[in-house]
């Protein structure tokens, strides 16, 4: 497998905000919130801290360790 190339753009708030109702929808993420300053509230499990994220990029990077960690889970059930 090839890594992929790497983002020539830079990643847009609408493209945060697809990943983030995914990432709720699939019960990966409990909550994410925009704010007008560009940060994400996020929230992983109701009982879990708020944390703040600085903007759509570390949305992203969020949603690539959650996928990462669904990932190894799925594969130990198997």
């Amino acid at each position: 497998m090839y890594p992929p190339e790497p983002r020539t753009k830079a990643v847009t708030a609408a493209e945060a905000s697809a990943w983030t109702e995914t990432l709720v929808r699939h019960a990966l993420l409990h909550a994410a919130i925009p704010l007008p300053t560009g940060q994400w509230l996020v929230q992983r499990t109701p009982t879990s801290p708020v944390q703040v994220l600085a903007g759509p990029a570390d949305v992203l990077h969020l949603a690539a360790q959650l996928q990462a960690l669904a990932r190894t889970r799925g594969s130990r059930i198997r």
